[in-house]
This record gives structure tokens, C-alpha cells and sequence, in this order.
């Protein structure tokens, strides 16, 4: 279902000059409403039939348009919402972040769950088995669907001994691959200690998978510090463990669903 709502265009003189705006098509019915990611939008715009694009960078011009058409507010990198239904956006526990409420524990659990959700959609359009750990199961994605509805997996594969299994059995995103042996392991890391998902990693070092902490670009000084404690060198020398920041896994889920909208793909 298309959230945010209809792309409408209006073709302004011969030149064929676009200016969008954005607005809902249904009303607020309870459900999560007049909010999407700019990978749906770019997914979504090409759908419209008196849509013409003249331009050579439409995903572009898509993204200067929403981020510059009043009415329409970032509620997270990526994900943007309609200022006329704010209040209702809000009703579902989802708030724009700022300085002032960004330690509160409903905006990070917002935080942690659209993360994982974006490397769930990401897994999933690559022909990953996707696996979220039981206690985020329940947790909703901006769109109203449950993590656990999101992911392929119910449980994780028996991959190896049991030992193993269990301790890579919280981290918050996996991606098996078909044979169904570990492929990614994915820790999302807003406020809490790094060190405890490297700690992780450090067990699991010895399977043939990515490692990645998912944080704020902030955090980076902070990861690189930690991998030079002594417990992580294997990691650190083997370069077992790398950092991806919010905004790049946000472009990478964009690509993603861009991919979709194009007719042949090489």
C-alpha cells in the first residue's frame, strides 16, 4: 500500500516543467497513514500514467522536490511524513527527532525499528532468509507491519552448534544465504555500547560472514576507538568488522527499490 498518498503532476508550460506536490488520497482511518520513504516515492512516481520525465536524474528531482515542497516534513533519514497529518502520525508512536526528545525511549525504539526494517526489505530484494531475534518480532515498522510479518525466517537455521546459534540468536538483523549459513550479521547500535554487539562479533568471528554496526555517523570515532582495544585485534586486523552509517544504508534501501522501478536491469 502506497502510504504518503498520490504523486500529482502539473506540466507547466511547453518545456514540460514538473511541479510536484504531495498529498493523501484516502483519510486517516486508524491505520499508519500519509507517510513513506523516498525509495517508495521513487518507486511509486513512475506508476502515474500523465507522469512524463524529461529530466535525465529523476530520482533526483524527486528528492529535491520532497525535501523542499512545504507541507511535507523528515521524520527520519529517508522517511518523510505530511504535516497535516502529524498528529495522527504521531498517535503511532512515530515523532520527527530532534535535540530536545531524541533520548526518549519511544523515539530510539523508533530508531532501532526502522533501521531494522530498511535492512529487512533490503535482505529480502536480494533473495536473503531474513531472521529478526524473538524480542523484536512485534515491533512495527513505519507502515504498520510487524518485523516478524517482514522477515522469511520464523527461527534461525540450525546453522552449526548450538552455542553458536544462541549467541547469534539477539542480534537484531541476519541475512542467511540460500544454503542457510550466515551471510550478514547486522547490530544497530543508537545509544547503546558498541563494544557488547563487537563482543559478539568476536565470538562469531570464525564464520565466513559480514559484520556490520548500523549507527549514526557520530558514532563512528567511537566504533574505531573500540576496535583498537586489545580483545578485538583479530577483528580489527582482519578487518573482520565494518561501519555503516544511517544515511548510507537509507541510499543503499533507495537503490533497492529504484531498481524495481526501472524496466530491464543489467
Amino acid at each position: 500500500m502506497f502510504l504518503l498518498g498520490d504523486l500529482f503532476v502539473k506540466i507547466r508550460d511547453y518545456q514540460y516543467k514538473f511541479n510536484e506536490t504531495v498529498r493523501s488520497s484516502h483519510r486517516d482511518n486508524g491505520k499508519i497513514g500519509c507517510i513513506a520513504t523516498l525509495g517508495e516515492l521513487n518507486r511509486e512516481v513512475f506508476k502515474i500514467k500523465q507522469c512524463e520525465w524529461k529530466t535525465k536524474t529523476p530520482f533526483a528531482s524527486i528528492r529535491r522536490i520532497v525535501q523542499q515542497t512545504k507541507g511535507i516534513y523528515k521524520i527520519r533519514p529517508g522517511l518523510y511524513g505530511l504535516e497535516s497529518f502529524r498528529q495522527s502520525i504521531e498517535r503511532k508512536n512515530i515523532f520527527e527527532e530532534t535535540q530536545d526528545n531524541k533520548s526518549l525511549e519511544v523515539v530510539k525504539n523508533f530508531n532501532h525499528t526502522y533501521y531494522q526494517g530498511l535492512l529487512l526489505v533490503i535482505g529480502n530484494s536480494r533473495g536473503m532468509n531474513t531472521f529478526i531475534p524473538n524480542q523484536d518480532k512485534n515491533k512495527l515498522f513505519y507502515d504498520g507491519r510487524k518485523l516478524q510479518d517482514m522477515a522469511n525466517l520464523i527461527q534461525q537455521p540450525q546453522y552449526t552448534y548450538s552455542k553458536f546459534v544462541k549467541r547469534s540468536s539477539t542480534i537484531d538483523t541476519i541475512w542467511f544465504n540460500s544454503r542457510n549459513m550466515p551471510h550478514s550479521f547486522f547490530e544497530i547500535e543508537h545509544s547503546t555500547d558498541i563494544q557488547n554487539s563487537l563482543l559478539k562479533f568476536n565470538d562469531l568471528q570464525d564464520f565466513y560472514a559480514r559484520m556490520t554496526i548500523v549507527a549514526d555517523i557520530k558514532r563512528k570515532q567511537e566504533f574505531e576507538s573500540k576496535m583498537l582495544f586489545h580483545a578485538f585485534d583479530e577483528l580489527r586486523m582482519n578487518k573482520r568488522v565494518s561501519f555503516l552509517s544511517y544515511e548510507e544504508l537509507v541510499k543503499q534501501y533507495e537503490m533497492e527499490l529504484e531498481k524495481k522501478a526501472l524496466n530491464f536491469i543489467l
